[in-house]
């Protein structure tokens, strides 16, 4: 094994060019021995080995300083910068997080998740390097869905400007999470079928220097072309075709579902979690409604940013919808814009996001959006404190994002029925956009019948009446206020359970009846607290002889926490609120 003698990027110097190709094969058998265990980033990685051993092997890390768009292909990064027992070692697996972060290495340089910003990032470093007089090389390297995010080229055009020593490695894999949309994408087609000839170059239309590489697996060719662009004095653009997956067959053909993928057999490829055939997932049961809506109503258009199986629409699904599916790549912001736009001509267009990802377009959703009360429907997924876990795609500040915006009503179901009567009503509601916090803990389904019309903005529903007591628990939190009322029974509180349904306002009518039997209200949410839901609340209760108590996350950025002790950190199980109910209550 080449790898046994790789401890840093040294090492790597040291290797004959076929020890280096050795190398490459221990390094694809390292991401097995991790991806097969917990899962992770499977093709963006395989697709990008042999371009991070040749970056290592002519460049000097960490002087000079690599700066990786996403964090989707840094693992081989990572394993031949010291930390290879972090996927070697199931132990050492923990210590190592899926995407750079600068507290685990020194040839880390930011904590990356989201995309289209490395060349930003870079062109920053650039800049500093420039202000000091220092001469490293600075490398950004960026794949082509993350070309289709604004930031992108941003820094493009910025970096021409700048015209100092960057160099811009645009991994070419012609492909997203799934596959690539947009204009750039016949450019860039027609670049690597002509090999880089193509004067249809928007590289070059920039002011920028380029040079296209055709095998990204051939070592030999990329040391010779990095070698070349070495300390070279202006920004230039290396545009590498490599084959996302490769060296895995079942990933390099079917590229979709293997860009992110749980544990599994690296032999057959058979995924080792087990989910029973009937278990229902709101992604799947988003697409199979809104593509039975679509054929009903010409006017329904259901848009991604990029990960359109977030709202369930498949390859099949996608190519049923035809013209009224649009990915528009990542490029959240383009995304609302364009539902506003749709909105104000009549049409009906629903966008499915990730919680983590629609921080990314807060302006557009003030600014394109609310200030024009344009009725575009927006599906929040992921959004809790039990969803993703990664610091960069945390999902537990959707609530202060959209929730404090003027005109937007933001709507919080608790279960299967009441989501589909939400973006039922949601659909045909032309007063105010909707968004609306698709449930995160699992498909819970009452069997109950609820009308959908939710225009009365604002309305509580109270669900168990009683007295002394009153638990108000948002979305997901409303399945945690019913355990906590049961064990407030327990103790001979008979607690009124409501549901609230609405994140952007409180119902003053009921919150004030509330005042005429209880002392005590309670509010229960899967988000942080500081901005949030039950704030509105205990401002309402604040010159009232109410006490209110809020329950919810601190206000602060994790890494890797599992759900059960975020809760508990928290106070957030139903026996740590209950205690602490009875205590205030003096029992």
């Amino acid at each position: 094994m080449a790898l046994e003698k790789i401890n840093s990027p040294e090492d790597i110097k040291r290797l004959s060019k076929d020890e280096l190709k050795v190398l490459a094969g221990d390094v694809r058998e390292a991401l097995l021995s991790r991806l097969t265990k917990i899962g992770g980033h499977v093709g963006p990685n395989f697709g990008m080995v042999e371009v991070i051993i040749a970056l290592h092997y002519v460049f000097n890390s960490p002087k000079d300083k690599f700066v990786f768009d996403v964090s989707h292909q840094c693992y081989p990064h990572k394993i031949l910068t010291g930390r290879k027992e972090g996927f070697l070692n199931p132990d050492k697996f923990s210590e190592i997080s899926g995407y750079t972060n600068q507290d685990e290495s020194v040839h880390d340089f930011f904590k990356v998740g989201h995309t289209s910003t490395s060349i930003s990032l870079a062109t920053g470093l650039a800049k500093a390097r420039d202000l000091k007089g220092d001469n490293e090389n600075i490398v950004a390297i960026i794949g082509d869905g993350s070309l289709s995010g604004g930031e992108a080229y941003e820094g493009l055009n910025n970096i021409s400007e700048q015209g100092t020593n960057m160099i811009i490695i645009v991994n070419d894999n012609d492909m997203s999470i799934a596959e690539n949309h947009g204009g750039l994408y016949k450019t860039l087609k027609e670049l690597r079928e002509t090999e880089g000839k193509s004067p249809n170059n928007l590289f070059k239309a920039l002011g920028l220097d380029y040079i296209y590489v055709k095998d990204g697996h051939n070592i030999d060719e990329l040391i010779k072309v990095f070698e070349s662009v070495k300390d070279i004095d202006h920004p230039i653009v290396l545009h590498i075709h490599t084959i996302k997956g490769k060296g895995l067959p079942f990933a390099e053909e079917n590229k979709e579902p293997w860009h992110y993928n749980a544990p599994f057999d690296p032999a057959t490829g058979k995924i080792k979690i087990d989910t029973p055939d009937d278990e229902e997932a709101y992604s799947d049961l988003t697409g199979e409604y809104l593509l039975e809506k679509m054929k009903k109503d010409p006017a329904l258009v259901a848009i991604s940013s990029g990960t359109p199986t977030v709202m369930g629409f498949n390859a099949k699904r996608r190519a049923e919808a035809g013209k009224q599916f649009v990915d528009v790549g990542i490029a959240e912001e383009h995304a609302v814009a364009l539902a506003s736009g749709i909105a104000a001509n009549g049409g009906k267009p629903v966008y499915g996001v990730y919680s983590t990802f629609v921080q990314r377009t807060y302006d557009q959703l003030s600014q394109d959006l609310c200030i024009n009360n344009n009725p575009a429907v927006i599906l929040v997924f992921v959004g809790g404190l039990t969803g993703m876990n990664d610091v960069t795609h945390l999902g537990y500040f959707d609530e202060q994002v959209i929730g404090n915006i003027p005109n937007m009503v933001y709507l919080s179901p608790t279960g299967k029925e009441e989501y589909f009567a939400m973006l039922d009503w949601a659909i045909e509601y032309k007063e105010h956009p909707v968004a609306i916090r698709v449930p995160l803990n699992g498909v819970v389904s009452t069997g109950e019948e609820i009308k959908p019309d939710f225009s009365e903005l604002n309305k509580y529903v109270i669900k168990e009446a009683g007295s002394d007591v009153a638990i108000i628990g948002l979305g997901d939190f409303y399945h945690l206020g019913k355990e906590v009322k049961e064990l407030l029974k327990e103790n001979g509180i008979d607690a009124t359970l409501i549901n609230p349904r609405f994140i952007t306002g409180i119902d003053e009518e009921v919150l004030e009846k509330l005042k005429e039997n209880h002392g005590l209200v309670i509010t229960l949410e899967s988000a942080v607290l500081d901005g949030g839901f039950g704030e509105k609340v205990t401002r309402f209760y604040g010159t009232s002889n109410m006490k209110v108590m809020n329950f919810g996350a601190k206000k602060e950025f994790t890494d890797r926490v599992p759900a059960e002790e975020i809760l508990r950190r928290n106070n957030l199980t139903k026996e740590q609120i209950a205690e602490k109910v009875l205590k205030v209550l003096g029992k």
